[in-house]
């Protein structure tokens, strides 16, 4: 009786581990559509699915584009193949996809699939499928149309904003560039410093001129050559800020015959004696004494001073620049220059992404 028992309870978990692996050996082959209706000319996916282990040798039906699976439905593509380990690679599923159509209403019954799987073969179950038409009123034909053009889409502002400040942008950029490489090239700078000063009377730099003149002392020199030259240049100066005329091209007695249509002569007497004296030094090597040298000074002096005219204190006051200004715009010229490559690139690259939007809205 124990032997009995013992040789059940051998057979009972010789069962058990049996069952397992005919479990693990079970074959699935299903295949099934999206969807039970459709209609003509659509496409729907046919699905085919087998699962087995994973050690076994299966061959899933091979579906060609053109196939036709019953009467009416035929294969228009293979859309995949995916392969699925299950129970920690123990068993594969491997799942095949097709895009199937149909070109005629009917009820279709579309036959099973054949798999194989270790050299048996395994069918799926049959499929059914009912391909509907479109209801057309033959009766009222003037409500159809013919084919319509192929339409473009409305223009909008919107779609061509981006492009169109882009464009903005580019051109300021571009302007900006033009206007720092017109100071580059000729040295300007970017800022001007400006402060207004008052224009100094034509009698104030002549009399600056003589005490410069006076504090030099040529006039004791043997040789009053330049002592003169300064002198007389000085008046001539003079003479043409306050009269108008260019003293300094003429001679002196085209000078004095200028200036008798402004003044008398008895005026213009040590005048004319200054300028012949200066003369006969300059051309004639002559030898003056210093008390002559004096007298033409305080002529030079007194001239001035009858013939002074002040400056309207309501005169607009003239600009000057400052000189430190020339030295900044030298120090930043490597400044302006990588300004300048900035501005550039970035030009450059505004005007491509405006090329690149430009083509997407065209096409």
């Amino acid at each position: 009786m124990i032997k009995q028992q013992n040789m059940l309870k051998k057979l009972f978990f010789t069962i058990l581990a049996i069952l397992p692996s005919a479990a693990g050996a079970q074959v699935i082959f299903d295949a099934h559509i999206d969807t039970l209706l459709m209609l003509i000319g659509e496409q729907r996916e046919l699905t085919l699915d087998l699962t087995c282990d994973a050690k076994q040798k299966l061959r899933m039906p091979e579906l060609q584009p053109g196939l036709m699976l019953a009467d009416v439905v035929e294969v228009v593509e293979r859309l995949g193949s995916d392969t699925i380990e299950l129970d920690e690679g123990r068993r594969k599923q491997i799942v095949d996809r097709y895009a199937i159509t149909a070109w005629d209403s009917a009820f279709v019954l579309i036959p099973p699939f054949e798999a194989e799987v270790d050299g048996e073969r395994i069918q799926s179950k049959p499929l059914a499928l009912k391909v509907l038409t479109m209801d057309v009123d033959t009766l009222h034909l003037d409500q159809f149309f013919p084919n319509k053009d192929i339409q473009r889409n409305p223009f909008s502002w919107d779609d061509w904003k981006p492009v169109i400040w882009l464009i903005a942008v580019n051109q300021l950029l571009a302007l900006l560039l033009l206007w720092l490489y017109g100071h580059w090239r000729e040295n300007r700078p970017l800022i001007r410093f400006i402060r207004r000063k008052r224009k100094m009377p034509a009698h104030e730099v002549a009399m600056q001129e003589i005490e410069r003149i006076k504090s030099e002392r040529k006039w004791t020199e043997e040789n009053s050559k330049e002592y003169y030259t300064e002198l007389t240049d000085t008046l001539r100066n003079y003479i043409h800020e306050r009269y108008g005329f260019n003293a300094m091209e003429m001679t002196s007695n085209e000078i004095i015959q200028r200036l008798l249509e402004e003044r008398d002569e008895e005026g213009l007497r040590e005048l004319r004696s200054l300028f012949e004296t200066a003369d006969l030094v300059k051309f004639a090597k002559y030898s003056t004494m210093i008390n002559e040298n004096d007298a033409n000074l305080v002529c030079a002096i007194d001239f001035i001073n009858q013939t002074k005219l002040e400056i309207d204190p309501n005169a607009p006051e003239e600009e000057i620049i400052v000189p430190e200004e020339v030295k900044q715009s030298r120090s930043r010229s490597l400044t302006m220059k990588i300004i300048m490559g900035v501005c550039a690139v970035a030009a450059f690259v505004l005007a491509v992404v405006a090329l690149y939007f430009i083509i997407d809205l065209v096409h």
